[in-house]
C-alpha cells in the first residue's frame, strides 16, 4: 500500500494539475542573493538561469508516427531554466511555471 502511494506521489498524481505531452510544472525556487555588504539582489536583476523543483510532468512528446518519447526529468528533480522560459500559473494559490521540457537547460545536482 505505502509503496504504491509513494509511486503515485512521485509521478505527480495527487496534483490538481497534470501537464500534457512534454510539458513540466515547476515550483520556482527563490533566486534572490545577498552581497558581502548585505545588499539583497532580487532575481530580476541577476543574469543567470533560474532554479526550480519539478512538481509534475506530462507523459512525453510523440513523434509523427505516434511513438512516445519519454521525459528526461522526473518529479523532485531540481532544474535550471532561462529567466523568461515558460508561463507563470497559479494553482491552489501557489505560483508555478509551466514549460516544455526543451526549455529546461539541465538537472541540478544540488
Amino acid at each position: 500500500m505505502f509503496g504504491s502511494y509513494m509511486s503515485r506521489i512521485l509521478i505527480g498524481e495527487f496534483m490538481k494539475f497534470k501537464p500534457l505531452h512534454d510539458r513540466v510544472l515547476i515550483e520556482v525556487l527563490d533566486g534572490s542573493e545577498k552581497t558581502a555588504g548585505g545588499i539583497i539582489i532580487p532575481d530580476t536583476a541577476q543574469e543567470k538561469p533560474q532554479e526550480g523543483k519539478v512538481v509534475a510532468v506530462g507523459g512525453g512528446a510523440k513523434t509523427e508516427d505516434g511513438k512516445l518519447i519519454p521525459m528526461d526529468v522526473k518529479v523532485g528533480d531540481k532544474v535550471l531554466f532561462g529567466k523568461w522560459s515558460g508561463t507563470e500559473v497559479k494553482i491552489d494559490g501557489k505560483e508555478y511555471s509551466i514549460m516544455k521540457e526543451s526549455d529546461i537547460m539541465g538537472i541540478s545536482g544540488k
